[in-house]
């Protein structure tokens, strides 16, 4: 089952970090789960791509919006990523499979990590799989937001279910 997906990234440099901290101090706290998961992927995708430690600060914005989620569950465990692919565009996709546990349907928040051959963050992304239902599993795409080289891996650095 394919269910509706968006991706937003989240990578940049200072400025932008400073964009990004001033988009999340005006939410309120009366927005619901969905509010919440759409204002994380509009915050992170106005970042514009960059290296270093401006990635790991946006990757520490993500998490905190998957944070500000009200009533979401940690459920990194019921998402995985599936094998990397590099497209000729030279962005690197990979599948993003949410499965449901709960009794009723649910969406899901997902924070994808790219990685280098080292190990060191080169770029994260935001998915949201939208209405998965009860005892289901639904697959989005997450897809870079530039150009990677070499070898790269992908992996689920958070997951909120809401």
């Amino acid at each position: 089952m394919t269910a509706r997906h968006r991706t937003r990234w989240a990578t940049g440099g200072a400025a932008t970090a400073l964009a990004l901290s001033a988009v999340l101090a005006g939410c309120s706290g009366d927005d619901t789960p969905a509010d919440v998961a759409s204002q994380a992927e509009s915050a992170v995708g106005s970042i514009a791509s960059e290296a270093g430690e401006a990635v790991e600060s946006a990757s520490a914005e993500a998490q905190q919006r998957l944070d500000d989620i009200q009533d979401g569950v940690d459920v990194k465990g019921d998402v995985t990523t599936g094998t990397p692919v590099t497209g000729s565009d030279g962005r690197v996709r990979t599948d993003v499979t949410a499965r449901n546990t709960d009794d009723s349907a649910r969406s899901f928040a997902v924070q994808v990590d790219f990685r280098n051959a080292d190990g060191r963050l080169v770029d994260t992304v935001i998915v949201t799989v939208d209405h998965v239902q009860a005892g289901q599993s639904a697959t989005a795409t997450a897809r870079s937001t530039h150009d990677l080289s070499g070898e790269v891996r992908t992996e689920v650095a958070r997951a909120v279910r809401y």
